[in-house]
């Protein structure tokens, strides 16, 4: 039987199934309506597309480290804490971020289009579809990276998954010392959060833009100073700003006396190593998203109907 797009449409309208998800129910089902529901509800698609809507704005980052040369790092969303605290989520982000490691994915796009590697009958995005039906939560792969290198790549994970941190650097030794170096580096960077890794990073835009707030704030405090004054306050706050939002400019959290970028500097001479910090990815879970303002006790009596 020929599948009309109206087919599709009404399929959509009466599942909340994706566009795809419907054509595919009704080929599979020689198009009988009836089926083609209970074929998309089978298979977790109705459900999931329903609970898409809700906030996914908890869940975990994980990453994973191959032989010092190849890494991921992903963020997988739930939307309850709990949830997130789930063997079964869990382990979905396990497997999701061992996907991540072996991809060749440039987008995110792509990624959810190719085989799901524990069973490759299946997408990703079939895969993320079943775990939502399974969970009963919505659940969202939100981002990956992935780093390959010739130096060395190292991972660090804060507070159980709320913050996940790679780092590589261009090395020409790998060892224990420069592998406890670089786990040091991605501990600063989850706590600190630098917006850089060196100077040379930040566009003379940004720099414009912060001469101009910075300006507009010290005539405002000091309105009697003249000019040339105003220009080295400024010059004086904008080095200070550029020692907080770059990493190796930072204050190493584990030593006062050294800058991040003498602290590496340090222990490379120590390894008898050429080395340098290249670059870092930190993800901390839901951020920039919207989260649910609600606590557990009132969920529950809203469901409940009180």
């Amino acid at each position: 039987m020929a599948i009309t797009a109206s087919m599709v449409k009404e399929l959509r309208e009466m599942t909340g199934a994706g566009m795809m998800d419907c054509k595919k129910a009704l080929n599979e089902t020689d198009g009988n309506m009836d089926e083609a529901v209970e074929y998309l509800r089978k298979n977790g698609q109705a459900k999931a597309e329903k609970k898409a809507g809700r906030i996914a704005a908890e869940g975990l980052v994980m990453a994973e480290v191959k032989d010092d040369k190849t890494a991921a790092i992903v963020e997988v969303n739930s939307e309850t804490d709990f949830v997130a605290k789930n063997a079964e989520f869990q382990g979905f982000v396990k497997a999701v971020t061992e996907q991540a490691v072996g991809t060749d994915a440039a987008d995110m796009d792509a990624f959810m289009a190719e085989a799901w590697k524990e069973d490759t009958s299946k997408t990703v995005k079939d895969a993320l579809t079943e775990k939502i039906s399974v969970i009963g939560e919505n659940l969202n792969i939100r981002r990956f990276e992935k780093v390959v290198t010739d130096g060395c790549v190292v991972s660090y994970i804060h507070g159980g998954g709320r913050i996940g941190v790679l780092v590589e650097a261009d090395t020409d030794v790998v060892n224990d010392d420069i592998r406890t170096c670089l786990k040091n580096v991605a501990m600063q960077v989850a706590a600190m959060s630098p917006k850089y890794t060196s100077r040379e990073e930040v566009s003379q835009e940004y720099i414009d833009h912060e001469k101009e707030i910075l300006l507009a704030q010290a005539k405002v405090e000091n309105p009697d100073k003249p000019d040339n004054i105003i220009e080295k306050m400024i010059i004086g706050r904008l080095n200070k700003e550029m020692k907080e939002i770059c990493l190796l400019d930072q204050v190493y959290v584990q030593d006062s006396d050294l800058t991040v970028a003498k602290y590496v500097e340090k222990v490379a001479k120590e390894a008898g190593a050429n080395m340098s910090v290249k670059r870092f990815i930190r993800f901390e879970t839901g951020e920039g998203l919207e989260k649910k303002n609600e606590d557990f006790a009132a969920e529950v009596a809203a469901q409940m109907g009180n």
